[in-house]
């Protein structure tokens, strides 16, 4: 008997590639239809961009790189994290959560030859046959090899990447460095042995070159790797800094953010899970694809501000967005990092706007809109200049990029789509699935959703015009679709297009669960001051589409178990901020980094022991954590090594240098700060514990006691902490000892 399935072919097992093909395969309709799908993927691994191990240093992100979304956005429905798993996975976490999609709903798959898996080959050509109507010609290579042909196939899946090779600019060569300078693409960085070749020079400038996103992560990845080789035990001195090139100011957020930033001690929640609360958007939601107009621009921008309690002028005046600026009538742009604007406020990096043309020896030539100048000492520079998509869709010929609009100079969106980046209606039995600017995991979900669909009722009736369509909404959703015609009006005006000119994406998964009839689940959760509705990947689940080969009579399908699980997880999460002070600790700890005034009363009642004020420095420096001093399993997942310097002055009028240590480090299991005295024969080192923070609201903000006995002495220690929004504008220390021989009270202030 003939096969009867329709063959489709996947470009790319990322993300995007692995939910297309889940769909194809699972879905009931789909399976009505009858697919057979073969993944092509460059790598040697599925996973795609992902790295599969904590040394998988072969793809283009770093695999220790930080998520700058938390697991409850970068997932999948149908497979929840595991509950131990960190708030904020690594790179190569990601990479190991989508082996674990692929061995629970695509390895059997294999087994049964609906799915074909070639890994380490690409897509080098794919022709289609009568417009696409009659299939896609598809040719493959593997490296090194002759070109294959790999047949003909009914459909085409583009999931190979927005972010397909590194964008170098034209005027700036990564092969040879001049005069031994090195230079890298971002994304090649790996850590300051790798970027010298084991040689690390004690002093000079590394540029950094672009703002948002890539070059925000990894000047602040930098001058951590250089915080830590001075810092951490055995460190060196070094006056190596980072200089970042901008060429416009953007916000810069961290990991955590909190929904109500006017109390006087805030929850704190990470910060997609604040931003993607639907009650805090205008209802309707609308279509913001589009031109952006002045006042949205600074109705955004307000709201930045006052999530983040600055206007950045504080930090840098290349970094300053205040009202009155005309950059407030632009769109405004973002980044996420934890540690970059105190590495900025402590001159760790330096920086300064414009746009590299050029690197002569160790000099950097910069042009601005006031001129040009030139960065002496460069020891190296790294080129944050992100990704091109042309690789990603080398392999179509160009009359289907000219249908396409392809344009390999727009950055944003070099190919103009249908339906939020899904297809072209002139190319037949094409889809594109994470072919967009933003990493939004529920959207590409929801993108192969639509490729699914789009493929099955093309399968069952050549015609969207079916009196009796299984996705009854899409066929009027497709026909009242502008998509095409607004991006190709945006290039002609760029200087208004949004960062991610796509759209919101709560108004993105909402659109697209219309059209594909898929109601959100609700994600509300409250408490005495908030009221949130949390949208995630999970939250529109198509429970009803899937068969889960475990399903018996009355059962839960094992998809619908996880994604079940995984709902209650978020709340879980967001209950525990809102209301148990999970993650304030979080908050505290990162908002510490760097450079505080200090001024400190010392009352002793001793004689022994002289009264007097301290008035210096108190330094949180970055490092990697340590496991000096620890006890049991305990662990530390970041850490600073704290520093003060100053002068001592006794009431009795002898003032001397005097200077201490101790180690801060933060539990994320624990949720805890714990502070450590430092060793007496070598103070970069742990001895043993000092005191954990036990944190509390009170109505001047969030305080900290904590009272044990440390050997013979009995400590009281009580913290006030200040904040304004996300940032801690001061806090005060103080407590009293009592021992055999102390008998005294400390107190300090801290202000930046």
């Amino acid at each position: 008997m003939a096969d009867l399935k329709r063959t489709v072919c996947i470009v790319g097992a990322g993300p995007s590639g692995l939910a297309a093909a889940k769909n194809l395969l699972w879905d009931k309709r789909a399976r009505s239809a009858g697919f057979r799908v073969t993944i092509v993927e460059a790598q040697p691994r599925i996973g795609g961009l992902w790295p599969s191990s904590p040394d998988d240093n072969a793809g283009l992100v770093h695999p220790l790189m930080l998520a700058n979304q938390s697991r409850h956005t970068i997932q999948l429905s149908g497979l929840a994290w595991d509950d131990d798993a960190p708030v904020f996975p690594r790179a190569w976490q990601i990479g190991a959560y989508l082996e674990r999609y692929y061995q629970r709903y695509l390895c059997g798959q294999q087994e049964t030859g609906n799915l074909v898996l070639q890994l380490g080959r690409r897509v080098v050509k794919a022709e289609p046959i009568d417009g696409g109507k009659s299939g896609w010609h598809v040719w493959t290579q593997e490296t090194g090899d002759d070109v294959v042909d790999a047949g003909v196939f009914d459909y085409l899946v583009v999931a190979s990447g927005f972010f397909g090779s590194p964008s170098v600019p034209d005027n700036i060569s990564t092969q040879d460095a001049t005069n031994g300078v090195p230079t890298l693409h971002s994304s090649a960085y790996r850590n300051q042995d790798t970027l010298f070749g084991g040689k690390v020079p004690s002093s000079g400038k590394i540029i950094v070159a672009g703002g948002q996103f890539s070059g925000v992560e990894i000047a602040a990845t930098i001058a951590g790797h250089l915080s830590n080789m001075e810092n951490a035990p055995g460190g060196k001195p070094s006056t190596i800094t980072v200089h970042h090139i901008v060429q416009l100011p953007f916000w810069v957020f961290p990991l955590y953010t909190s929904p109500a930033v006017v109390a006087a001690s805030p929850p704190y929640l990470p910060f997609d899970l604040t931003s993607y609360n639907i009650l805090k958007r205008p209802q309707p939601l609308t279509d913001t694809q589009g031109h952006i107009s002045e006042e949205t621009a600074r109705t955004v921008h307000d709201i930045f501000e006052t999530l983040l309690g600055t206007d950045q002028s504080d930090i840098h005046p290349a970094l300053a967005l205040p009202k009155e600026s005309p950059v407030r009538d632009a769109p405004p742009y973002m980044a996420v990092s934890d540690t970059y604007l105190e590495h900025v406020r402590s001159g760790k990096i330096t920086v300064s706007r414009g746009m590299l043309e050029r690197v002569e020896g160790t000099q950097a030539k910069v042009t601005s809109s006031t001129g040009s100048y030139t960065v002496d000492d460069v020891a190296a520079v790294i080129l944050a200049t992100g990704f091109s998509a042309e690789s990603s869709l080398s392999f179509f010929p160009d009359s289907v990029k000219e249908v396409l609009h392809f344009d390999s100079s727009d950055v944003r969106q070099p190919v103009a789509l249908a339906f939020h980046s899904t297809h072209h209606p002139a190319v037949s039995r094409l889809a594109f699935v994470g072919f967009y600017r933003s990493p939004y995991w529920g959207v590409m979900e929801m993108q192969a959703r639509l490729a699914t669909a789009l493929f099955t009722e093309e399968s069952a009736s050549q015609s969207w015009a079916s009196s009796t369509p299984q996705w009854p909404r899409l066929g009027v959703a497709l026909a009242e679709d502008r998509s095409i015609e607004r991006t190709l009006a945006l290039r002609a005006d760029p200087d208004r297009t949004s960062q991610f000119p796509m759209g919101d994406y709560l108004y993105l998964m909402n659109s697209f669960g219309e059209a594909l009839s898929i109601p959100r689940r609700s994600g509300a959760v409250k408490d005495d001051s908030v009221v949130m509705d949390i949208v995630t990947p999970m939250h529109y689940f198509d429970g009803d589409g899937y068969e889960g080969d475990e399903n018996t009579a009355g059962q839960p399908t094992v998809d619908a178990q996880d994604n079940s699980h995984a709902i209650g997880f978020t709340r879980q999460t967001a209950v525990s901020g809102l209301k148990n002070h999970r993650f304030v600790a979080r908050a505290v700890f990162r908002s510490l980094q760097g450079i505080w005034k200090l001024d400190r009363m010392l009352t002793s009642r001793l004689p022994s022991h002289p009264s007097g004020r301290f008035i210096g420095t108190a330094e949180f420096r970055l490092r990697e954590s340590t496991k000096d001093g620890l006890l049991g399993s305990d662990t530390a997942d970041e850490e600073y090594l704290y520093v003060e310097d100053g002068t001592f002055t006794a009431s009795s009028g002898p003032s001397f240098r005097a200077t201490r240590r101790y180690v801060w480090r933060y539990n994320e299991r624990q949720d805890k700060i714990t502070v450590w005295f430092a060793r007496t024969d070598d103070a970069s080192k742990a001895d043993y514990l000092f005191h954990p923070l036990e944190f509390a609201p009170t109505e001047k903000g969030w305080k900290a006691t904590a009272g044990h006995l440390c050997i013979d002495d009995f400590y009281d220690v009580h913290y006030q902490f200040s904040l304004k929004g996300v940032n801690l504008k001061s806090w005060t220390l103080k407590y009293g000892v009592r021992g055999p021989k102390k008998d005294y009270t400390i107190s300090g202030s801290f202000r930046r």
